[in-house]
């Protein structure tokens, strides 16, 4: 391996970890103020692609308002979510409310493409197929603008959480009783946070939907996302940028390394290393916080 393709595959590798940034992020707003790993985060962002396109392609509307559209259009699912299902879920186990996100998971997944269509559909953001060249080097430009985009968000959302309603939302996460007693309202704290995944979803599924297709297969880029949010902790933003980095950078360099040598599929493995590795290691991540508890 050349260095010129070693940085290659590093600068590729970190601008496609944040690509996946963008998808971690909406299950650690969740994570952050309701306290509820979210596993349907791959699905919504499946829907967001899929609502952007229908609007696009189906209605006739204009790209950006179209993604305008989406994002109200996603930001009202994370309220009904929260009405409809996690309401109902309240003093309810942990697991279960787990056990409930997958299941919403598995549901969108087959809802949208049984109402659109199966087949990949093109959703053209206007950013090109040709690679940016700096050097010898090649850059994907779509990555390159998810990763612009991505960081803007990690930002607006590390500013959020210093705000009164962010300062809110953090306070639900710790303790539902005590928020309660203090005239916080538990249930529209938990339907932002879900909202504000749905916004997020919005900016992966179009970003990711540009690259490889809307279709079914956007929802899987929740196993990347989950490596990026337990590597970096459940609870915090700014391991969303670190993980995704890591997470990104590994899933370049090694496959481009052992791809040749035994012939392809080694990205799902490191992927699933850093999971079982973080979890054995560090459970809550570079920077989440560290809960004992008595069992």
């Amino acid at each position: 391996m050349t260095f010129t393709y070693f940085l290659e595959l590093l600068i590729n590798g970190a601008l496609t970890g944040l690509m996946y940034s963008l998808v971690a992020l909406g299950i650690v707003l969740i994570y952050k103020s309701a306290g509820v790993p979210n596993l349907a985060q791959g699905a919504m962002v499946m829907l967001a692609a899929y609502l952007a396109w229908m609007f696009t392609t189906m209605m006739g509307i204009p790209l950006y308002v179209s993604i305008a559209l989406s994002v109200v259009a996603m930001f009202l699912f994370g309220l009904l979510a929260e009405r409809v299902l996690l309401r109902r879920m309240v003093g309810q186990p942990i697991i279960m409310i787990v056990m409930l996100t997958l299941g919403l998971e598995i549901f969108l997944r087959g809802l949208a493409p049984g109402v659109l269509g199966s087949s990949p559909k093109s959703l053209e953001l206007g950013i090109g197929l040709a690679p940016l060249i700096v050097g010898d080097i090649f850059i994907n430009r779509a990555y390159l603008v998810g990763a612009i985009v991505a960081l803007v968000l990690i930002g607006l959302s590390l500013l959020f959480f210093r705000t009164h309603l962010g300062t809110k939302l953090r306070a639900v996460s710790d303790d539902h009783i005590s928020s309660w007693s203090v005239g916080i309202s538990v249930e529209r704290a938990i339907g932002i946070s879900w909202g504000l995944a749905g916004i997020s979803a919005v900016a992966a599924g179009v970003l990711w939907g540009s690259v490889q297709g809307v279709d079914w297969t956007l929802s899987s880029l929740l196993f990347p996302a989950i490596a990026v949010v337990i590597l970096g902790g459940l609870d915090s933003i700014w391991g969303v940028l670190v993980g995704g980095l890591i997470v990104g950078i590994l899933g370049s360099v090694i496959p481009g390394v052992l791809d040749p040598i035994v012939g392809g599929g080694t990205r799902n493995v490191v992927t699933s290393l850093v999971i079982l590795l973080t979890i054995l290691v560090r459970p809550h991540g570079i920077f989440g916080r560290e809960d004992i508890e008595r069992v």
